[in-house]
C-alpha cells in the first residue's frame, strides 16, 4: 500500500488536533506524505450542499486512505450529513469502533472493558427513503442486503482473528423484524460455522444493550447493523468515560476514511486546549491498516504511559491523577518524548497480526427462483367512521374473479376479517390479495399458494381507481425458493 493519505483538517478544532496528531506521525517514523482535501464548513457554504467539491473525490480515489477532521455542519439550509455523503459514495462498509476503560486515569465504573463495535455502515434505515403516505401516517425503509450483511460480518470475524479477539456477538431485533434482521442473524449464523476458533454468540439488541450498560466485560466485539450500531457504540463510549479519546474506521474497499467519534468544539476553537487522542487514536487505526502495525503500537503504547504520568488535557483532569495540565500541542509533545515507552499499568497494546488491509470475500450471487402469490395494496381511505368492515365490503367486490382478499390491516394489526373494535386505526390501510384460484397441495398435505400476474395486479388497480380508493403503493408477494418471503399480519 502506498504511504500517502489524503488529509482533511476539518473545523472547529479540527485543524489544532490535526496539528498535533501528524506530528506525531513523522516523529514515530510513519513515512506519510498528505495530498490536503478541503471538506467541511467552508465548502457548504460554498454552495456545497454536502460539504465537499466535486474534484475532492479524485483526491481520496487516488489516495485511497483518508485521515479526517471533525467538521461542522451549518445549521439550517438543508445541507447533508458528509459523513453519511462519504460512507455510502465511496462504500465504507463497516464503521469500527474500538472501546476501553483508562481507569484510574478516566473515571470510569468498567475498568476490564476493552471491547470492539462493527457497524454496518451503509443500509438498515439509514438509507434515509422516507414518504408520507397519508395525512396521518408516514413510512421509512429499511433496506437490508444479503452482500451487505455478509461483508460487515465477515469483516467482524476477519477484525476478531486478526486482532486476537476471542468472541463476536451479533445483535438483532430478529423476533419482531423476521426478515431484515432475521437475514442478518442467519448470515452471522453462516459465517461463524467457517471461524471454530472464534467464540459466537447472539443477543436481541434491547437486552443485548441493557448488558453492554451493565457488564460490558463480558462483551469482546460486537457486530450489528446501522442505527442499532449507531446507538450502541455511543453507549460503550459513554460507559467507558472515554468520548474524547475514540477512534473511528469506517472501511470500504478499496478506500477507508479514520477519524475521532467526537464532533468540531468550536466553543473550544483555537484555544490550543483541545483532547487530541481520539483522532491520535483513529490515525493508529489507519497505521494498522496499512499494515504499520508496529508504529501503531508503538504510539498507542506511548499515549497510555502519557496517561498514567498524569499529563493530561483539560477534559481528562483530576485532583487524584492530574500532574500536569497541557494544552493540545504539549500533550503531543509529551506522547513523542514517550515513544518506544509502554504503560506500566494499563494493558499494553499488542500487535495485530494484520500485515495489510483486511480483505473479506462475499459469496457469488446466486439466483433465486420467485413466485408472485399476490399483492399488498396500500390504501389512503379515511371515510366516515373509518369502519375496516366497510372497506373490507367494497375490496371484496372490487377484488372480482382473480383475488381473493385476504386480510385488512392497520398499522401491522388485522383488522379485517374479524377485528376487534378496540383497534384504533388510521388513514393508512395494508390491504393483501392473493389468487382466487385453487393452489393445490404440496406433497406432505400443506395448501400451495396460486400464482397471480403482474397483469393481474395491473387490473386490480384499475379497478380501484374507478372506485375513487386512492392506493398510495404496492408491494407485491413472493415465494422464494418455495418459502414465504414476506411477513405475516398481526393476527392473520
Amino acid at each position: 500500500m502506498s504511504n500517502r493519505i489524503a488529509v482533511a483538517f476539518g473545523d472547529g478544532i479540527g485543524p489544532e488536533i490535526m496539528r498535533a496528531t501528524l506530528d506525531i506521525l513523522e516523529a514515530a517514523g510513519a513515512g506519510l506524505e498528505y495530498e490536503e482535501v478541503k471538506i467541511g464548513k467552508e465548502m457548504y457554504l460554498s454552495g456545497h450542499q454536502s460539504g465537499i467539491a466535486p474534484d475532492a473525490w479524485d483526491i481520496l480515489r487516488r489516495n485511497r486512505v483518508f485521515l479526517k477532521g471533525p467538521i461542522t455542519t451549518p445549521q439550517g439550509g438543508g445541507y447533508k450529513s458528509l459523513n453519511v455523503t462519504i460512507r455510502k459514495t465511496l462504500g465504507l462498509f463497516a464503521n469500527v469502533r474500538p472501546c476501553r476503560a483508562f481507569t484510574p486515569y478516566v473515571d470510569s465504573n468498567f475498568p476490564d472493558m476493552d471491547l470492539v463495535v462493527v457497524r454496518e455502515n451503509e443500509e438498515d434505515l439509514y438509507a434515509g427513503i422516507e414518504h408520507q403516505q397519508t395525512a396521518e401516517v408516514v413510512q421509512c425503509l429499511k433496506l437490508v442486503s444479503r452482500p451487505g450483511c455478509e461483508r460487515v460480518i465477515r469483516y467482524a470475524f476477519e477484525y476478531a482473528r486478526a486482532n486476537g479477539r476471542k468472541k463476536v456477538t451479533c445483535m438483532s431485533k430478529d423476533n419482531i423484524m423476521k426478515h431484515t434482521d432475521g437475514l442478518f442473524h442467519s448470515i452471522f449464523n453462516e459465517v461463524a460455522k467457517e471461524y471454530p476458533d472464534i467464540e459466537n454468540e447472539h443477543h436481541i439488541i434491547d437486552i443485548g444493550s441493557a448488558l453492554l450498560a451493565d457488564r460490558p466485560e463480558q462483551f469482546d466485539v460486537i457486530v450489528t447493523l446501522n442505527l442499532y450500531g449507531d446507538i450502541v457504540s455511543d453507549i460503550t463510549a459513554q460507559v467507558a468515560g472515554s468520548v474524547g479519546l475514540g477512534g473511528s474506521a469506517n472501511i470500504g474497499e478499496p478506500i477507508s476514511m479514520f477519524e475521532a467519534i467526537h464532533g468540531s468544539a468550536p466553543d473550544i476553537a483555537g484555544k490550543g486546549i483541545a483532547n487530541p487522542s481520539g483522532l491520535i487514536h483513529a490515525a493508529c487505526m489507519m497505521l494498522s491498516h496499512m499494515g504499520k502495525n508496529d508504529i501503531a503500537v508503538r504510539i498507542q503504547n506511548a499515549l497510555l504511559r502519557t496517561l498514567e504520568d498524569g499529563i493530561h488535557t483539560g477534559d481528562l483532569y483530576s485532583e487524584a491523577y492530574t500532574r500536569q495540565k497541557v494544552g493540545t500541542q504539549e500533550f503531543a509533545e509529551a506522547l513523542i518524548e514517550r515513544l518506544g515507552q509502554v504503560p506500566r499499568h494499563l494493558k499494553e497494546v499488542e500487535l495485530s497480526t494484520a500485515r495489510k488491509p483486511i480483505e473479506v470475500k462475499v459469496r457469488p450471487f446466486v439466483p433465486a427462483s420467485k413466485k408472485l402469490v399476490g399483492v399488498d395494496v396500500f390504501i389512503d381511505w379515511a371515510v366516515g367512521e373509518r369502519d375496516p368492515n366497510e372497506l373490507g365490503r367494497a375490496l371484496e367486490e372490487i377484488a372480482k374473479a382473480d383475488f381473493k382478499l385476504k386480510m385488512i390491516t392497520n398499522r401491522g394489526v388485522k383488522v379485517y376479517p374479524n377485528g376487534f373494535p378496540e383497534t384504533f386505526c388510521t388513514d393508512h390501510w395494508r390491504c393483501r390479495f392473493i389468487a382466487a384460484a385453487n393452489g393445490g397441495t404440496e406433497a406432505g398435505g400443506k395448501p400451495r399458494m396460486a400464482a397471480v400476474t403482474y397483469e393481474q395486479i395491473t387490473g386490480l388497480l384499475q379497478r380501484l381507481t374507478v372506485e375513487g380508493l386512492n392506493f398510495i403503493k404496492i408491494e407485491n408477494l413472493y415465494e422464494i425458493n418455495g418459502e414465504r418471503a414476506y411477513s405475516l399480519g398481526q393476527g392473520e
